[in-house]
């Protein structure tokens, strides 16, 4: 256990797109002094399992298509493309070998700290009491006009991508941890980050967490 005087802050951050969640998350990480844990995270995986980089990043945006990638790039006899029971087996094998590496990752930053941008985080972290846990999402429209006015994109493509990473973000969290990923029993902060200007949502979850980390620091040292 994590000497209380020396907790790091955790914050794991879901975001919907359009949500501001690339934006939000370093500037966190940067107040708070801590690792942004969103590249880190797939590099790191990469290298345990030989496994692309590219593709491990995009597992929780596209669950399902990625570890098929995933596995044909392993070149183990089966492929994705044979409708045979033991092709799907060693999907479903591989995508619990990743996910349990994500995982690891995840909790080792309970120890170093940091700012882990979706993948989960706030399941796999839920047990640790310093670690706050942050919902962004805002009305989908709202949501659409803040991600073409960030990214500079025309109205087709941001609404389709938005179709496609919600719903990937949301079967991810549900296939693997069997919980609705926008249940705000998950969240100590859930955020309408289109009515809430991203430089005040940071603000927000700045204090939020150094408030959990000095809670939980004094709770410790009074049992």
């Amino acid at each position: 256990m994590t000497a209380p005087d020396r907790r790091r802050p955790v914050v794991t951050l879901a975001a919907l797109y359009g949500a501001g969640g690339s934006v939000v998350g370093p500037r966190v990480a940067e107040r708070l002094g801590v690792p942004l844990l969103d590249r880190a995270i797939p590099d790191a995986v990469a290298q345990q399992t030989g496994l692309p980089p590219d593709a491990v990043a995009d597992v929780d945006d596209q669950p399902r298509s990625v570890m098929e990638r995933l596995v044909s790039s392993l070149g183990r006899g089966t492929t994705v493309n044979d409708s045979t029971a033991s092709s799907v087996e060693h999907l479903d094998l591989q995508e619990r070998a990743v996910r349990a590496h994500i995982e690891e990752f995840l909790a080792r930053s309970s120890v170093s700290g940091g700012v882990a941008v979706g993948r989960g985080g706030m399941v796999v972290l839920q047990s640790v009491s310093w670690a706050l846990h942050v919902h962004l999402g805002g009305p989908r429209d709202a949501r659409l006009r803040q991600r073409m006015a960030l990214e500079g994109i025309d109205p087709d493509t941001a609404a389709r991508r938005q179709r496609e990473e919600d719903g990937a973000r949301r079967k991810y969290v549900r296939r693997a941890y069997g919980v609705d990923g926008d249940d705000p029993d998950l969240y100590h902060l859930m955020i309408d980050s289109t009515a809430i200007d991203l430089d005040a949502c940071v603000d927000l979850i700045v204090a939020a967490s150094r408030a959990r980390v000095a809670a939980s620091a004094d709770l410790a040292r009074n049992v």
